[in-house]
């Protein structure tokens, strides 16, 4: 899940070989308000472990959308793809590695306290079997040591942990528009690949099912900053056509096999053209008229609520569906849930994210100098030798 700002770009200042304006893209925050909200929408309606029972009956009209809801996830990557390309160019690497870990951890750290502590209280859909394992889950790295994630929802950000690691190669290389054409076709090219041959390494970097959605997305930004070209073009539609391929086994994945052999895979294809072709129409600069003031609001809030509703919201739904009815119980979960992650994203995520920022900066301006900044007085435990003259005027010990 692409959970990154589309405010960080190029300065404001310059502008794309078509003329466009380089900066802030409101549209970027409204893909992700639909994004996390389809995302919601999905586990409130769909899934059954809130409510006791198959949600076919909780929500007869309701969940014949929300069945499709799980690919928000999908759309978030596409987001990535164009984000981070756009927050990345003409930064080093260092520069790139301070915005990534300043930007998530904040609200993560927050996110994973907070869940903790609502499933440690009420145990009613998850248990947290060990402390540990909100400890391993505090460095995001749980995906790769076999740790269960506290929150389902988490597994999205080892696979972004795993994009920026690739990106950061790039980076480091020198971000250019040949570096950038060349990740995606050595990246496409693991993704093809990686099924069929028995590599570790190639199958953990190489995820097919979402790789093509952080591809496109880099070459619609590809197509902002420079201009559209037949390269691009390709790039877009071969990730298009991958990404198509793998509907069948994400919805296996989301649903499970059962329920897929009831549920008509057209409209997930559908809304996956939608997601490609919203996205052109911002590499192609159609809605940079859109300047919604509440817009850059509502995507703050994107991050921290994707991070919080799943497990605690199912828990709160768990808790109170014998007394209060379905569809207002989902709505009231919403709200609250938009409530907190308002107030983390205003009193922990942008303070402590700057403070983070500030540090981790400092830090790395030590690495560039060589040298690990002001340094305090010693304390020289051994008295020095008194200079020659000085010597002189001392007298002498017997």
């Amino acid at each position: 899940m692409s959970v990154s700002n589309p405010a960080e770009g190029p300065p404001a200042s310059s502008r794309t070989r078509a003329g466009a304006p380089a900066g802030r893209l409101a549209v970027l925050d409204g893909v992700r308000v639909f994004a996390a909200l389809a995302v919601l929408f999905y586990h409130y309606v769909v899934l059954a472990s809130a409510w006791g029972e198959p949600t076919e009956g909780v929500f007869p009209v309701a969940r014949g959308f929300a069945v499709y809801g799980w690919l928000g996830v999908e759309i978030f990557f596409l987001v990535s793809g164009f984000v981070i390309c756009m927050s990345a160019w003409g930064r080093t690497v260092g520069d790139f590695a301070v915005s990534r870990v300043s930007r998530l951890f904040p609200a993560y750290w927050a996110a994973v306290a907070f869940t903790s502590l609502v499933l440690l209280n009420w145990p009613e859909v998850r248990e947290v079997e060990r402390i540990t394992d909100v400890v391993v889950n505090l460095s995001m790295l749980q995906g790769g040591l076999g740790v269960p994630n506290i929150d389902d929802a988490y597994w999205t950000l080892f696979v972004e942990l795993k994009f920026y690691v690739l990106f950061a190669v790039v980076v480091m290389r020198g971000l250019t528009y040949r570096n950038c054409v060349l990740f995606c076709g050595v990246w496409t090219l693991a993704g093809v690949v990686a099924p069929t041959v028995d590599n570790g390494v190639l199958s953990f970097f190489a995820v097919p099912s979402a790789s093509p959605y952080f591809i496109a997305g880099i070459a619609f930004y590809l197509m902002r900053r420079f201009r559209p070209n037949a390269v691009l073009w390709a790039v877009v539609l071969a990730q298009f056509l991958l990404a198509q391929h793998h509907v069948g086994a994400r919805m296996v994945a989301s649903l499970g096999k059962t329920a897929t052999e009831h549920i008509r895979d057209w409209p997930a294809h559908l809304i996956i053209l939608l997601g490609f072709a919203v996205m052109a129409g911002i590499a192609l600069g159609a809605f940079d008229r859109v300047h919604w003031r509440w817009l850059p609001h509502a995507g703050a809030l994107t991050y921290p609520l994707y991070l919080i509703h799943m497990m605690a919201g199912l828990t709160i739904i768990h808790h109170f569906r014998s007394e209060v009815a379905p569809v207002p119980l989902a709505i009231g979960v919403t709200a609250v849930m938009l409530a907190i992650a308002w107030i983390m994203h205003r009193l922990i995520e942008r303070p402590l994210g700057r403070m983070l920022r500030d540090s981790l900066r400092r830090g790395v301006q030590d690495i560039r100098s060589g040298t690990p900044g002001p340094s305090r007085p010693s304390i020289d435990l051994v008295p020095a030798q008194p200079s020659a003259p000085e010597a002189e005027r001392l007298p002498a010990r017997s």
